[in-house]
């Protein structure tokens, strides 16, 4: 029987700088590992301690898993510091992640801005193995300014699927940039939907979350069809310490993927 306290054995492969603050960790499994998309897993530095963060490599992949990071606090910055040759210790996967059969035969809009955009990744990757099975997906994304775009390599071939539209923006141009300038939340203006029908999913920083969902309603999306990564404090990830409860949920049991329709009359879900 799998021990759940145990972590298991990763190989950090390589480090890749994504922007100033956010860098991407490419791991190996001792033995192949799996997850479902918007899963979350811990990870354990000997001595140091450990945190969570959502795989952002696609979940049909199991020999190999990357994890985009931004240094944050104590643990991420020792991580940041690592070079590569490494063990890390990953334990989980803990909680539930996107309802993909939900989404099959659907439109899908995906919300997303700065590390936000890590999660998604997982998700967009995890549904471009299966494309034919959605109608269309829309792919809205935003960063500060366009360095700090992160996976800077990866729009050029998410534009060659047939399935996907792929909207980004920044607060603040430069004369590099010559797509949309202003907050992620104004290329909803440009996605052509019925709104009413469509599966959103939305992630990124908490403001950014809760004016996306808010705008997302206001165009006639379904409550129940508007589905939120949360970031508590998921610090045991088994719903034991109590760390990230919201309401009558724990976050890293429950979720930390929830509809707007479940959460909504909670205090305080943005912070």
């Amino acid at each position: 029987m799998k021990n759940i306290y145990e972590p298991l054995k990763f190989k950090l492969d390589k480090v890749v700088e994504e922007s100033p603050l956010i860098k991407t960790f490419f791991l190996t499994p001792d033995e192949d590992f799996t997850f479902k998309t918007g899963q979350f897993v811990e990870v354990t530095i000997d001595g140091t301690g450990e945190a969570p963060y959502t795989p952002s490599s696609s979940a049909w992949v199991k020999d190999k898993m990357e994890i985009t990071i931004m240094k944050a606090g104590y643990v991420t910055e020792k991580m940041h510091k690592m070079k590569g040759g490494e063990i890390l210790g990953i334990r989980g996967p803990f909680g539930r992640g996107y309802p993909i059969d939900k989404f099959y035969d659907n439109e899908i809009l995906i919300l997303g801005g700065g590390v936000g955009i890590a999660p998604l990744r997982c998700l967009i990757l995890t549904m471009l193995e299966e494309e034919e099975k959605f109608k269309k997906i829309d792919i809205c994304f935003g960063a500060k300014t366009p360095p700090d775009f992160i996976y800077k390599d990866w729009y050029k071939e998410l534009g060659d699927h047939k399935r996907v539209n792929l909207l980004r923006s920044v607060d603040k141009a430069d004369d590099s940039w010559d797509e949309t300038e202003g907050l992620v939340t104004v290329l909803l203006d440009k996605v052509k939907t019925d709104f009413s029908k469509v599966m959103a999913v939305v992630c990124g920083p908490p403001i950014m979350m809760k004016f996306g969902t808010f705008r997302l309603l206001e165009l006639g999306v379904k409550e129940e069809n508007i589905y939120l990564s949360m970031e508590k404090n998921m610090s045991c990830g088994l719903g034991k310490c109590g760390h990230c409860a919201m309401g009558n949920y724990f976050v890293c049991k429950d979720g930390p993927v929830f509809t707007y329709a479940e959460i909504k009359d909670y205090p305080n879900i943005w912070i």
